[in-house]
């Protein structure tokens, strides 16, 4: 088998060339070509987050689904945020949750309606009895190929979830966080390697790599860390519905020093690390997972 072949394996992991294909956004896990790796049937947890318990945005799918999983299967209590229209991978995903044995909570809602965000960490905290590890990871990402056609609309939008959103969930949280507490954030490549076709996201990810250093800076006075996780070109529904040109996905993640696009589950274990106490000297820092692209 060539080491350019479709099925050749980098690093353990199988290098894929999607076909061409579009969901409406947001897009769901189960109808992706093909699907993907969120840790299922291989993530094995260590007991690492034991006795904790955790707000995942996003996390019914993508990313934020395999660190439900990872942060489950190490012994820690979830509660997903998520779209109303994504249930359909949260109700897959809970499922899996179960399995590990600790408690699940769904707790379904849009980013962008205020009254919604505003309540959701006290709504996590109240049924898990408490909170110890907010992820904010729910991200919106729509390619655009010029300026031009970028609307106001859009950018707002992008704004909306994916930074305004982790401020407000954040200032929420540093109210019933305890000392020990972890605040990561997702933001990405983007950050420091910015695609032009996605001009409104990667500007929202440099924002957030900002916004991780001055808080975790606020935080760490009150025993809170903060950290972000930069992911790189990771399979996901964010990528066909919209995230990237239908015509560059059989290339997705091609052009990285592994040769080929990540899995989520591959992602999870900078999110576990990060949340647990093995971290407990790691404050202010982004763990960058990407397959080798440019960083600083």
């Amino acid at each position: 088998m060539s080491e350019n072949s479709p099925q050749s394996s980098r690093a353990g992991k199988e290098r894929i060339s999607p076909p061409e294909q579009r969901q409406p956004e947001p897009g769901l896990d189960q109808k992706l070509q093909p699907t993907a790796d969120h840790g299922e049937r291989s993530y094995q947890g260590r007991d690492r987050l034991a006795g904790k318990r955790a707000l995942i945005t996003g996390g019914d799918s993508g990313i934020g689904a395999a660190v439900a999983i990872a942060f489950a299967r190490e012994g820690a209590d979830v509660a997903l945020a998520y779209l109303p229209s994504e249930e359909p991978d949260a109700q897959a995903i809970a499922a899996v949750l179960d399995d590990a044995g600790i408690d699940v909570h769904r707790l379904p809602g849009d980013l962008r309606d205020h009254g919604y965000r505003d309540s959701l960490v006290d709504e996590a905290s109240a049924a898990l009895g408490g909170l110890d590890i907010l992820v904010n990871n729910a991200g919106k990402q729509i390619s655009v190929e010029s300026l031009e056609e970028l609307s106001d609309e859009q950018v707002e939008a992008t704004f909306d979830v994916n930074i305004f959103a982790m401020f407000a969930l954040s200032r929420a949280a540093l109210k019933v966080l305890p000392e020990g507490g972890s605040i990561i954030n997702t933001t990405s490549i983007q950050a420091f390697d910015p695609s032009d076709h996605l001009m409104d996201y990667a500007a929202t990810k440099g924002a957030i790599s900002n916004f991780t250093k001055s808080l975790a800076s606020q935080a760490a006075k009150r025993g809170i860390r903060v950290n972000a996780v930069a992911p790189g070109p990771i399979w996901t529904p964010l990528q066909p519905s919209d995230g990237q040109p239908i015509e560059a996905l059989p290339e997705f993640g091609h052009d990285t020093w592994l040769g080929r696009a990540g899995q989520p589950v591959e992602v999870a274990p900078a999110y576990v690390f990060l949340a647990s106490d093995d971290a407990s000297y790691v404050v202010g820092s982004t763990v960058h997972v990407n397959g080798g692209k440019n960083q600083p």
